[in-house]
């Protein structure tokens, strides 16, 4: 079996060294030492090496000829505006995961394996056809032996083990890298990894997305407007995921809305309140509102309507599909984003940096000077404009340029709300595209704001504060103990960080020649020093008795003194 792993885990090698090679990265393959599992290399490496295509398009064509689990890291990753640059974000976001369905067989084996019962014991009706298909699995409608209507998600038959073994060799991959090329290793190229297989890994558990639905759904439990499908956990399990079929019209069917009668604005403005209440309100968001995990649903029969009068346009029910992407946001990373709105709002440079320090990962090496011109210049360009007129999606897309400049490691839920408020604003002007979702969202970044003035808000911040100032009270003895035992053994490590070497040098320079200057000056006042004593206390006249020694001594030293006072304040000025 141990043999069977490793033969299985070789062809792959293979195959990802020879996508590599097609796709014109070449280079990889030899710096990795994957050459050899390559037969006829050179002639592999040649018949590719003509072709002219960007960067981000040959990444694209590797990552779809691997299949499932890069396609699927090809899509979290376009999520990281603040690793990749925006050509290789702009490729990756064009990966589409639709593949062919899996035959019927293979889904009814998985079913009754999952479930424990024959799936004629369980729907009194199952479609043989998918709905939805997709690298991980597919959709098919059902109905309960109860009546109710089910969609059934299930996970494609041995997909686990694939993406397991395409994790494990990527580790490997990247390990490697790290070891042999400098940028793999400043990049932190073991650590993206584990970041985007810790995501992809999460997808492949059913409940996980079940669970995400409802904790999403319990903050709307009052609205009628807003519907987020149930989940029947006793047909759910990791592979197969049972829910409440919808019905409605989705979004960029934007045709069918007005044969319906929906007003299109009236939508916008409802799907646009629903994402910002998710965000600032519950903290835990759909992150991948797109048009086809968004449906317009007609309002429940006996519901009310918006006022007593009649409408003329019906009134629509939003409703939210497929929660394998969600992202949350901590009270804390809460604050931070509202501090960043309202520091953009009021045109603070400091503020804005300060909230991006608090939130992500600042590298030693950053340059401040830059980063603060970087922020000055966005801050300008949104200076004295109206907020119903700034873009949402232009702002966050400055924000993310700003600190892929700078390597500024984001929180992986924040790049999350960043991809979800792009593509609620594609989805907004596609519908309406006079509608401004920052308008929208104004009122909610105030709520917020307001709700980190309460007193029991501030009570709790304060408490928080004082638990880590009494952590680092209580660690400082020891702290102080450690320093000294350095210094004791004179093994303190200084880290010196200089900009320019030349003009330090320079600096160095100067001064060592100013201090043997003042040493030759220090040994001729001393030997003037004791000629002066020689001749005072000396009964006989020496050979010196004959000449002006002390008047010539002294105008030298004096000399010497305004040189080096003239050279001091010259170097003052420099």
């Amino acid at each position: 079996m141990k043999l069977g792993r490793q033969l299985r885990h070789l062809q792959r090698y293979r195959e990802i060294a020879l996508a590599f090679a097609r796709n014109g990265f070449g280079y990889f393959v030899r710096e990795l030492g994957l050459m050899k599992l390559i037969p006829h290399w050179r002639s592999v490496e040649s018949r590719h090496h003509s072709e002219v295509r960007t960067t981000g398009e040959r990444l694209r064509s590797f990552l779809q000829e691997l299949g499932p689990t890069f396609v699927k890291l090809g899509q979290i990753a376009s999520t990281r505006h603040d690793i990749f640059p925006p050509d290789i974000i702009a490729e990756l976001q064009k990966l589409q995961d639709k593949v062919p369905p899996v035959p019927f067989d293979e889904i009814k084996r998985v079913l009754e394996e999952e479930l424990g019962a024959p799936l004629e014991s369980v729907y009194r009706d199952f479609r043989k056809e998918a709905v939805a298909a997709a690298s991980i699995g597919q959709v098919h409608y059902a109905r309960l032996r109860s009546g109710e209507e089910v969609a059934v998600k299930v996970q494609r038959p041995g997909i686990r083990k694939t993406v397991e073994t395409d994790l494990e060799i990527l580790r490997n991959l990247a390990r490697i890298a790290e070891h042999r090329l400098h940028w793999a290793k400043q990049y932190g190229a073991v650590e993206l990894v584990e970041e985007l297989s810790s995501s992809l890994t999460a997808e492949l558990d059913y409940t996980l997305e079940g669970r995400s639905a409802e904790r999403i759904a319990s903050h709307f439990t009052d609205r009628s407007n807003v519907h987020i499908p149930s989940i029947w956990w006793d047909l759910s399990t990791r592979r197969v995921l049972t829910m409440e079929f919808m019905h409605g019209i989705q979004l960029h069917d934007v045709q069918a809305l007005e044969q319906a009668g929906y007003d299109l604005t009236e939508i916008a403005e409802a799907v646009a309140n629903l994402i910002l209440e998710q965000v600032f309100i519950s903290g835990h968001f759909h992150a991948d509102p797109h048009p086809g995990n968004v449906l317009v649903m007609p309002q429940a029969s006996g519901s009310k309507h918006r006022d007593s009068e009649a409408v003329s346009s019906p009134t629509p029910v939003i409703g939210l599909l497929d929660f394998g992407m969600t992202g949350r946001l901590t009270p804390g990373l809460k604050g931070h984003f509202a501090s960043l709105i309202i520091a953009l709002r009021r045109q603070s440079t400091d503020g804005v940096i300060k909230a991006i320090e608090a939130m992500g990962l600042i590298p030693d090496s950053v340059d401040w000077q830059e980063l603060r011109r970087d922020v000055d210049h966005l801050r300008e360009k949104y200076y004295q404009v109206p907020f119903s007129d700034i873009s949402l999606g232009e702002a966050v897309t400055d924000l993310f340029h700003v600190s892929y400049h700078h390597r500024i490691r984001m929180p992986a839920d924040f790049m999350l709300l960043g991809k979800a408020l792009l593509t609620l604003e594609g989805v907004i002007t596609s519908l309406d595209p006079e509608f401004s979702v920052v308008a929208v969202a104004e009122p909610f970044g105030k709520k917020l704001f307001l709700e980190r003035l309460k007193p029991d808000r501030l009570a709790e911040s304060a408490a928080n504060y004082a638990a880590e100032y009494v952590d680092l009270l209580a660690d400082l003895p020891s702290r102080l103990r450690s320093f000294g035992r350095l210094l004791a053994r004179g093994k303190l490590p200084l880290e010196l960080s200089v900009r320019d070497v030349d003009r330090m040098m320079q600096k160095l320079d100067r001064i060592s020649g100013r201090l043997s200057f003042s040493i030759v000056l220090l040994s001729f006042s001393i030997i003037m020093a004791g000629l002066v004593i020689g001749s005072s206390v000396g009964r006989q006249p020496g050979l010196l008795s004959r000449f002006p020694v002390l008047e010539i001594g002294f105008t030298i030293a004096a000399v010497m003194f305004l040189y080096m006072i003239v050279s001091i304040f010259r170097s003052g000025k420099k």
